[in-house]
């Protein structure tokens, strides 16, 4: 029987080489495989304390939102519907028409899709920080502006309106400001949101000590709510607004608080339906494709049925007081036609952010990182720069555009330098 030639010196070499690598391989393998145990280990610790990677496009989308409250307070003093600290005189018809229907439309659902946004952030960060921790965060980030605007701010602006003229308080002013600061009232100006946030925020708290819903987002997503759920929302919300404006008439607010509450059902909605969103993981599941249908729908609504529904209502003619509240169709047909445009277009800017913009540049982080500052100090500086402009004779659509590129700009570059101060940036 031949057997194999024995291996020279050199192959026997090779073999025990080849050995000693297989063996040292071993270690080397475990050593990588717990590197990578500690590097995920390292990367689900952040997820649990940092929340998920940061969301560029809710902030750009919450920046949006802050946007169009400037504009809606400055088409307000430029002669659209509203109620604001300063209108200046009495606008065309033309005027009128364009900067009221601005408003309907942004006031359909702004602010709700802020406490929306707001909502999500609220749960993640109760989750992180836990009940307690995060209870003191909001009375530090939102009970101190409210203070701030309320003892300081709203006084100021008052002061300065009557200086202009603007406002007779038939007495004088250290009288008026007597009886201001002895009597109870808050969220004065556009800090009622802040204000409900807060009171959202403890409500939220207390529900969770009640109910301790797993932590976590996206654990349990569930299914996703598609086109036919989101119109029955809408018609929910469009009944139980109607409802509530029979004894809550839009711009009616609750004077100790200063609350609008016939724009209450559409926000407290939309707090819960943020909370879930984030639960469920919404934001980022909702499927591209569900936009474009979104959008298309708001479209008809503003192009057709909001022209359609102001002229056979009677707003053409100045009756828009039958919209705002009572037992009138005019009233339920502008509830059903608000709550469903502000649903669609929600889930439809939500997608839209999500896919085209989930990015930022320098200018867009410290226009995200400003904008609860610019929220807060935007109602002096539309003031001031409206007072100042008020003897420049421009045909008021003209001078509104003025006010927007002016102002914009300026609260935002205002609200960069003040979150600079120190401790500012723990409130602000």
């Amino acid at each position: 029987m031949r057997l194999g030639r024995r291996p020279d010196r050199a192959e026997q070499s090779r073999r025990q080489a080849s050995g000693k690598g297989e063996r040292a391989e071993g270690p080397v393998r475990e050593l990588d495989q717990a590197l990578r145990r500690l590097v995920l280990a390292h990367q689900k610790a952040e997820e649990l304390t940092m929340g998920k990677p940061r969301l560029f496009y809710v902030d750009n989308l919450r920046t949006m939102m802050i946007i169009m409250v400037i504009l809606v307070h400055l088409s307000v003093t430029y002669g659209g519907e509203g109620s604001w600290y300063y209108r200046e005189g009495r606008a065309d018809t033309p005027t009128a028409i364009v900067l009221t229907i601005h408003n309907a439309i942004s006031q359909s659902f702004f602010m709700g899709l802020l406490f929306l946004l707001s909502a999500y952030f609220t749960a993640a960060s109760c989750d992180r920080k836990g009940p307690g921790p995060f209870l003191r965060d909001r009375f530090l980030r939102l009970g101190i502006p409210l203070l701030l605007f309320e003892f300081v701010i709203q006084p100021f602006m008052i002061y300065v309106l009557v200086q202009g003229g603007v406002i007779d308080l038939r007495r004088p002013f250290a009288d008026w400001l007597t009886s201001y600061y002895t009597r109870f009232h808050l969220g004065s100006g556009p800090l009622w949101f802040v204000e409900a946030l807060l009171i959202f925020s403890v409500l939220y708290v207390a529900w969770r000590r009640l109910h301790k819903p797993v932590l976590g987002m996206g654990d349990h997503p569930g299914r996703l709510p598609g086109l036919n759920a989101f119109l029955a929302l809408a018609a929910l919300l469009g009944i139980l607004s109607f409802v509530a404006r029979l004894w809550f008439p839009v711009n009616w607010a609750f004077g100790p608080l200063n609350l609008q509450l016939a724009f209450f059902v559409q926000y407290i909605a939309m707090f819960i339906v943020g909370v879930i969103a984030y639960r469920r993981d919404w934001l980022q599941r909702l499927p591209a494709t569900v936009a474009l249908p979104c959008f298309l729908l708001a479209g008809l609504l503003v192009v057709v049925a909001l022209p359609l529904l102001f002229v056979l209502g009677g707003a053409a003619n100045g009756q828009t007081w039958r919209y705002l509240g009572g037992p009138h169709w005019q009233s339920f047909a502008y509830a059903m036609w608000e709550q469903l445009f502000a649903v669609v277009i929600m889930v439809a800017l939500i997608v839209l952010f999500r896919e085209r913009f989930n990015r930022q540049g320098r200018l867009a982080q410290a226009a995200a990182s400003s904008s609860y500052t610019v929220y807060i100090i935007h109602a002096p500086i539309i003031i001031l720069f409206a007072l100042a402009i008020r003897s420049l004779h421009l045909y008021p659509l003209l001078k509104f555009a003025v006010a927007v590129l002016v102002t914009i700009p300026l609260s935002f570059a205002l609200a960069n330098v003040l979150r600079q101060l120190p401790l500012a940036r723990r409130v602000l």
